[in-house]
């Protein structure tokens, strides 16, 4: 079983930095993609940055130039998010998630999210 754990969510001040991290686990072989959505109360659940294979990123235009999406070049089961001058409006949970996920066995897992990390930016 494909599981996705995050951390590093907290509560910061306006202007600040925080970083996220998620790491995958259960006898992996390949990941396809690992990214980083985000959900405020009432809103729905929007895309902030994604990572492929290949190392091509994508980002959500409000954090382009704050947010730095990497990957654990040793480990090839991590991604970060480093967040920097961090706003308000940035306040949600924060969900790690992999469209496809390839495990010991053919096995192909598919749309995988984490329990998320909640943020908390403070004016």
């Amino acid at each position: 079983q494909v599981q996705l754990v995050e951390s590093g969510g907290g509560l910061v001040q306006a202007g600040g930095s925080l970083r996220l991290s998620c790491v995958a686990s259960g006898n992996i072989l390949y990941i396809n993609t690992m990214g980083w959505y985000r959900q405020a109360p009432g809103e729905q659940r929007e895309l902030v940055a994604v990572l492929n294979a290949a190392g091509s990123t994508n980002y959500a235009d409000s954090v382009k130039g704050r947010f730095t999406i990497s990957g654990d070049n040793a480990a090839k089961n991590t991604v970060y998010l480093q967040m920097s001058s961090l706003k308000p409006e940035d306040t949600a949970v924060y969900y790690c998630n992999s469209d496809r996920v390839r495990v010991v066995g053919g096995y192909q897992a598919l749309d995988i999210w984490g329990r998320g990390t909640q943020v908390t930016v403070t004016s």
